[in-house]
C-alpha cells in the first residue's frame, strides 16, 4: 500500500475515481495498484507525479509500507 501517495491524494482532494480517470484505468485496476496487488507502470507513475502538486520525489510518493521517506 502506498500510504504517502494516498495521503497526498487526500490532502489535495483527489479520490481513487479521479486517479483512475486521469490514468484511464478502471476503478478495480486503480484499487489493485494502490493496494499493491499489481504495480504501477512507469508511464502511470510519471503521470501521477504530474497530477499530485508539490515537489515530491518518486521515492516518497511510491514508498511501500515501512519504507516511508521524506520528500
Amino acid at each position: 500500500m502506498y500510504k504517502n501517495l494516498l495521503a497526498e491524494m487526500v490532502r489535495y482532494g483527489y479520490d481513487k475515481k479521479f486517479l483512475a480517470q486521469s490514468l484511464k484505468l478502471s476503478d478495480k485496476s486503480i484499487s489493485n495498484k494502490l493496494n499493491g496487488t499489481t504495480s504501477f507502470t512507469v508511464p502511470e507513475a510519471k503521470k501521477i507525479m504530474e497530477i499530485i502538486p508539490g515537489s515530491h520525489t518518486f521515492d516518497y510518493l511510491f514508498a511501500v509500507d515501512g519504507e516511508s521517506k521524506a520528500s
